[in-house]
């Protein structure tokens, strides 16, 4: 699979996602070791043992209620950072967590599909879920920011830098307000944003974001991003320049040193890939 993603796609560099298998390992470190493959980052919880039984990325989470699965998240997570340095990857892409209340996103993108985005019915219901999660928050929050300043002081021995992800669900931490407080409070430069296109436009498109004015808010403090494109309102995981996502308004607000990552769903054919890694190169450059 390596292989093929680098000479048939054509990319250089690879993210490991989350949930790899130990078994896997030993291949893939005898390809980083003879520089066959280079890896640009892991996403957190990367390396898992057989315990987990929840999908990942969100197995564990720096924002439980539980003191053990906080402890799990937090060694995962070391786990992780060490695989980057025996990988040569410099970042590790983080989730944080999420707030216990009802979910709200998806019944959201649901009314959206049915027909009833901006009714009555449909801004009632955000906004009972945003006073919900504002009055709830503040607990997770600090379990989180706790497990967060372990793990900063962790990578920063390593030499690894954590990229915090933007998530897809407004019930998951952090929303960008509590996103741009926390990059403040920690003031740590191994700690950066992570951009995932599709799940801030998912965000703008169910009214919680503006996609672009959150990019200038947040745009000089992101390492990296992941590039997919989005069907109004929540097809994620599509090829670019195929969807809703503005690029050509976007891309300029990131740094020149901003790393893209596909993120691509399996069904995509690898000459559908090239193809749109050739309209980026054109309209972006290298």
């Amino acid at each position: 699979m390596l292989r093929e993603i680098k000479t048939k796609l054509g990319f250089d560099l690879i993210e490991l996602d989350h949930g790899i298998r130990m078994p896997l390992m030993s291949g893939i470190q005898k390809m980083s070791d003879t520089r066959e493959i280079r890896f640009s980052s892991l996403h957190n919880f990367c390396l898992l043992s057989g315990e987990a039984t929840v999908v990942p990325p969100d197995c564990y989470k720096f924002s439980a209620a539980s003191a053990e699965e906080r402890e799990r998240a937090v060694t995962q997570t070391f786990h992780a950072i060490d695989l980057a340095g025996q990988l040569n990857a410099p970042f590790v892409v983080l989730n944080l967590g999420q707030v216990n209340m009802p979910p709200i996103t998806d019944r959201l993108i649901a009314m959206a599909k049915a027909g009833e985005y901006l009714s009555r019915n449909y801004v009632k219901l955000k906004i009972k879920a945003v006073h919900k999660r504002e009055r709830c928050s503040p607990q997770y929050l600090q379990h989180m920011q706790d497990c967060l300043r372990r793990v900063i002081e962790y990578a920063g021995s390593k030499g690894v830098r954590l990229g915090i992800e933007g998530r897809r669900a407004y019930e998951e931490i952090p929303t960008e307000r509590e996103l741009a407080i926390l990059l403040d409070e920690m003031n740590s430069p191994q700690l950066g944003y992570w951009h995932d296109f599709g799940h801030s436009q998912i965000k703008e498109n169910l009214g919680f974001i503006d996609h672009a004015e959150w990019l200038r808010t947040v745009g000089p403090r992101t390492f990296g991003c992941h590039v997919h494109d989005c069907i109004w309102p929540a097809r994620e995981d599509q090829l670019p320049f195929t969807g809703g996502v503005d690029f050509e308004k976007l891309v300029p607000l990131l740094p020149p040193n901003c790393l893209f990552v596909w993120k691509m769903n399996p069904n995509r054919t690898a000459d559908a890939i090239r193809q749109s890694v050739q309209m980026w190169k054109e309209r972006f450059g290298e």
